[in-house]
């Protein structure tokens, strides 16, 4: 607010394409910064380390413990804990050490992400380089970040309780608010490379783009059901495809009451939904793909097009591998970074069409800085 305050009594505009880009290349770093986020944090999740780190100063805590003494000290605070009293008593320092670098990691790059974001903000501001209208977008993002950083923590007292397991409503509300903040920087970024066209909406074009904004919403709700896939481990349950354990429908969808805790505690319905929106997608999106194709888009459409149904199979693959070979680190972290690609996909096609991007044979779109 004060930034905006500032920008309105300094009555500015932006003043050229050169500022417009500049602010969208550094909002797609913002965002390639995000993406390694919510890859680290499926690694993190993955080998155990999120709960490594039992206290945390946000603001001093910065440098990770050097002397024999400090460790024993992070060592000593962490046997305190539920996860070491009722799954990892047999640790000593040394393995202590492999988990809590990666969560150290996470955390201090989440950080770094706040200072990538709040230092160019500021200069941008400052120097007259964004659009008033745009700065509370801008501050919106960075309030959304801290946030994210509160939710995170959030989540992660949830395992330190009593039960070593971190609450899967927490990780999917952290999950999903990455992929939104992730969606909204993204988005202002294309919205300064192909600002809006008036009139530019050709025939045909609302049906296509009505199927993308169905496409990205509902990717965004398969990201969603993976995160209960994997706060609840669902993963490791019925590892076979396509059936599970040899039932197309299996037993047990409903087993709790009331039924709607099914959806979000219920291993055998968490994994079944989970499946079931994949597959939708899986016959959405070549049916897409195909109409869009019909449709005479764009290079730049086109292109997206190809991108998103490539990045699908991939992301098929890679998802049933992960469940066949009982969720190896590797493949299970490739695949949570292959749904931030197929969503970035899905949003660019989305963001396209919304400004009118149909009929073949365009010309590239140029900047503009009206």
């Amino acid at each position: 607010m004060i930034l905006t305050g500032y920008w309105i009594l300094a009555g500015g505009e932006v003043s050229d394409t050169n500022s417009r880009i500049s602010v969208a290349v550094w909002l797609l770093i913002c965002c390639a910064a995000v993406y390694a986020m919510v890859v680290l944090g499926g690694v993190t999740r993955l080998t155990g380390s999120g709960l490594s780190m039992v206290k945390w100063d946000p603001v001093f805590g910065i440098l990770p413990p050097v002397s024999l003494a400090e460790w024993q000290q992070v060592f000593e605070l962490y046997q305190l804990s539920p996860e070491f009293k009722l799954k990892n008593s047999h640790m000593d320092l040394e393995s202590f050490k492999g988990i809590f670098w990666l969560e150290y990691i996470h955390r201090v790059l989440g950080r770094l992400i706040g200072i990538i974001f709040f230092v160019p903000l500021v200069y941008f501001v400052l120097r007259k380089r964004v659009d008033r209208r745009m700065v509370p977008k801008l501050v919106a993002m960075f309030v959304l970040g801290g946030l994210q950083g509160l939710l995170g923590w959030y989540m992660v007292k949830s395992g330190l309780v009593r039960d070593p397991h971190v609450s899967q409503y927490r990780l999917t509300a952290h999950l999903g608010l990455a992929f939104l903040i992730y969606a909204y920087m993204f988005w202002v970024a294309l919205d300064l490379l192909y600002p809006r066209k008036a009139g530019a909406v050709a025939p045909g074009t609302p049906g296509l783009r009505r199927f993308s904004h169905l496409i990205t919403v509902l990717t965004f709700v398969t990201v969603l059901s993976g995160g209960f896939v994997a706060g609840l481990k669902a993963g490791l349950a019925y590892n076979t495809f396509p059936t599970m354990n040899g039932q197309w429908v299996p037993d047990g969808l409903l087993n709790l009451e009331p039924h709607w805790r099914n959806f979000f505690e219920n291993v055998t319905t968490v994994q079944f939904d989970h499946r079931m929106l994949a597959i939708l997608l899986f016959v959405l999106i070549p049916l897409f793909w195909y109409r869009g194709r019909r449709a005479g888009v764009s290079r730049q459409v086109h292109f997206g097009l190809n991108i998103l149904l490539a990045l699908l199979l991939v992301q098929v693959a890679l998802g049933i591998s992960t469940l066949l070979l009982y969720v190896p680190v590797s493949l299970a972290a490739t695949h949570q970074g292959g749904s931030v690609a197929v969503f970035t996909a899905a949003l660019y096609l989305s963001h396209r069409l919304a400004r009118g991007e149909a009929g073949g044979g365009r010309s590239p779109d140029r900047l503009v800085s009206g």
